[in-house]
């Protein structure tokens, strides 16, 4: 009878602590990766634990080829590509290397972004649409058949400054290669920081990649918006609940640019920060 009882016993608390465990969730999936605007070199991205980096298109496409195999040598994955492209009454222009850049990525599952100024244009102007969406659908053919993925990168000052940007292009464009970034430095940047949730849900059909980083809640210049994870007064954690309750899997990456200081100082104490939102993100 004791030994019955004592069966029972164990056996109760086994299921309350698996239903307590059940309760703390678990951190979240996403590859976490470091932007090439945070410095270090790939040895150091790998120890520290990233998943991977991005590179920048400037006129070569060579260089791209190069930093792909580099990065996928050390175990890393090349998840996207920054290039940059102009607006003008005429159509939209791109760097005239991005064809053969994406040729050489073709297969690699990087992601194209694609951030776009203009002169004849105001910031978040839809009347730019009618011009640039056969140069963003082009892309968006020429990136399908090397099986990528083209993602307009908001950016403060650019024609495409916000987020919404993004969606309204991509509900034009209407290819399924094609969406949208989000990065939380300029959409804090142009003041739709209290919008977040509502902007994330509407580009949930678009949305390929995340980044972020730590920041004021109040801040105004770059130095107050692009921080170090663990550091800066804007709560992430419902940003990252948002994008777990909507089911994003994908990357999200650090937003480094411009922070000053030692590189592995700042990546240990962003991939710390990540490893902490992560897991306080996961739980319910």
């Amino acid at each position: 009878m004791k030994h019955s009882l004592s069966l029972i016993l164990t056996a109760t608390t086994l299921l309350l602590t698996s239903a307590v465990h059940a309760g703390e969730g678990a951190p979240l999936p996403n590859p976490f990766f470091a932007m090439d605007t945070a410095g270090g070199d790939l040895k150091m991205l790998k120890e520290l634990g990233y998943a991977g980096t991005n590179g920048t298109l400037n006129h070569n496409a060579g260089a791209v080829a190069e930093r792909a195999a580099e990065v996928e040598k050390q175990g890393l994955k090349f998840v996207a590509l920054y290039v940059g492209c102009t607006l003008t009454r005429e159509g939209l222009q791109s760097d005239p290397a991005l064809p053969e850049a994406i040729a050489a990525l073709k297969g690699h599952d990087t992601v194209i972004w694609l951030h776009t100024d203009s002169r004849d244009f105001k910031p978040s102007s839809p009347e730019g649409d009618v011009v640039a969406i056969p140069g963003f659908a082009k892309i968006a053919d020429l990136a399908a058949a090397a099986n990528l993925r083209v993602a307009i990168y908001p950016h403060k000052g650019n024609w495409t400054e916000r987020v919404q940007d993004g969606v309204r292009i991509s509900k034009q464009v209407a290819h399924p290669n094609f969406g949208v970034c989000f990065n939380l430095c300029h959409c804090l940047a142009v003041g739709d920081g209290d919008k977040i949730p509502e902007l994330l849900t509407e580009a949930k059909p678009y949305l390929f990649l995340v980044t972020i980083n730590g920041a004021d809640a109040n801040g105004k210049g770059w130095g107050q918006l692009i921080q170090p994870l663990g550091r800066g007064t804007f709560d992430l954690v419902p940003i990252l609940r948002t994008l777990r309750d909507l089911g994003y899997q994908g990357p999200i990456g650090f937003q480094g640019f411009g922070i000053k200081g030692d590189r592995r100082e700042l990546l240990t104490q962003t991939m710390n920060g990540w490893r902490k939102l992560s897991d306080a993100a996961g739980k319910p």
